[in-house]
Order: structure tokens, then C-alpha cells, then sequence
């Protein structure tokens, strides 16, 4: 299981995690956040072994530009303590499309000697109201994965909608590729509630098609979340 679970993607789904919703005014402004999950779960492989999450990030945003860093607890079975990420992007419009292209940074705090788990990623998103829902694509393409295990490509398609003024609906249906790693698709669905401007709630169910190779850390589950942004 050791193998399994440090071979396969590790990191957070960074600019997604740290939620930052970046305005599109000309003054530069700074947010906060930080949150717990009952688990971490990056792609529908959870990253601490079935085991709870604390995480907390910075962004700083002026205009389309933004900038930033996450980090979380992990556990992958060996040194490594957590994930530290930093990204940089903008978010520019076109007519009712609302584009997202940033460069991530995934680093990996105490990781063993020669692991060479830290990797970039490139991200090219976008979304476009559908009536009362949104809906989105996105991918990440990474030149050297997690564990030097050669090109990867992550490529998704999202959907959201509000059901009141504080609750939401949205999920996912994704694969990733690698090169000298495991190819699987995976999904999730979940619920999101607002309970002000600064708090909310997240109940979401992920799972994978490939349960036999990625083992319990990539069965599916039920994984609860609050965050707080300031």
C-alpha cells in the first residue's frame, strides 16, 4: 500500500482549495483562509490516508492578477508532513466566459531524500452561466509529475447551481493521465452551504474507477468540510 499511495498524485487541487474569489477591481486586496476536512481528498485519492485535514492559505489578488499559497497536512506512509503550494494566474473574461490560467507549485514538507515529489502544474480553466446553473472545464498539465514520473495531463468538466441564497449544488467528472503512473477517472458530487459571508460548509461524495489499483485511498467516501475565509 506504501508503493501505491506515494506513486499516485499528492497535492491539492490548490486554487480550487484555497477559494479565493478574486475581484475584478484595480486596488490591490489580501484574503485568508483556513478550514479542516474529515479527509483530503485531491483528485478522489485521498492524500492523508483516510484521516481528517487542517488546512489554511494567503491570496493576494489586484485586478485579473492573483497570487498565493495553501498548505494542508498529509500522509503518504513516510516523512513527509505537508503539502505547501503556491500559484500565480490571471482571470480574464471573454464576453460571458470567465477563463482561469495559472501556474501551481506543489512542494512537499520533510519528504525523503531523493523522492522528488515537488512537480509544477499549468491550469487553463473556464466557466459560463447555463440559466441558473454554471458550467465549467478545466486542465492541468504537469511536464514532470509527482515522483518524476514523467508527463501528466488532468482534465475535467464542472457544473454549480444554487438552490437558496446558501445552499449549492456542483460537481465533477475528471481523469488524469500519467505517464508512468496510474490513468483513472473520478468524480464527485457534493453539497455547499453558506452560513455568512465568511463561513461554509462542504458535504461531498468522491470515487474512482480504479479502486483495485489505487487500494482504500481510492474507494469512495463521504467527506465533510468547514472553511472560513477573511
Amino acid at each position: 500500500m506504501k508503493s501505491v499511495k506515494i506513486a499516485l498524485l499528492a497535492a491539492a487541487a490548490t486554487v480550487a482549495m484555497g477559494g479565493a474569489a478574486f475581484a475584478q477591481d484595480e486596488g490591490p486586496s489580501v484574503s485568508f483562509n483556513i478550514g479542516a476536512a474529515s479527509d483530503y481528498v485531491f483528485r478522489g485519492v485521498s492524500q492523508t490516508d483516510e484521516n481528517a485535514q487542517i488546512y489554511g492559505g494567503a491570496d493576494l489578488s489586484s485586478g485579473i492578477f492573483y497570487a498565493g499559497v495553501w498548505a494542508s497536512n498529509v500522509d503518504f506512509g513516510d516523512s513527509t508532513d505537508a503539502e505547501v503550494d503556491a500559484y500565480v494566474g490571471i482571470t480574464p473574461t471573454a464576453g460571458p466566459v470567465s477563463l482561469d490560467f495559472a501556474a501551481i507549485y506543489y512542494g512537499y514538507v520533510n519528504a525523503p531524500s531523493g523522492s522528488n515529489y515537488g512537480y509544477w502544474e499549468f491550469k487553463a480553466a473556464g466557466s459560463v452561466p447555463a440559466g441558473p446553473a454554471e458550467i465549467g472545464a478545466a486542465m492541468y498539465y504537469s511536464p514532470e509529475f509527482f515522483g518524476e514520473t514523467g508527463e501528466a495531463l488532468y482534465y475535467e468538466v464542472n457544473a454549480s447551481t444554487s438552490l437558496t441564497d446558501k445552499i449549492s449544488v456542483s460537481g465533477a467528472i475528471g481523469h488524469q493521465d500519467v505517464d508512468q503512473g496510474i490513468d483513472y477517472n473520478t468524480w464527485n458530487l457534493g453539497v455547499g452551504l453558506a452560513v455568512n459571508d465568511h463561513i461554509g460548509f462542504d458535504l461531498r461524495y468522491h470515487d474512482t474507477d480504479e479502486e483495485d489499483l489505487l487500494g482504500e485511498i481510492g474507494e469512495g467516501r463521504v467527506v465533510l468540510g468547514v472553511k472560513a475565509s477573511f
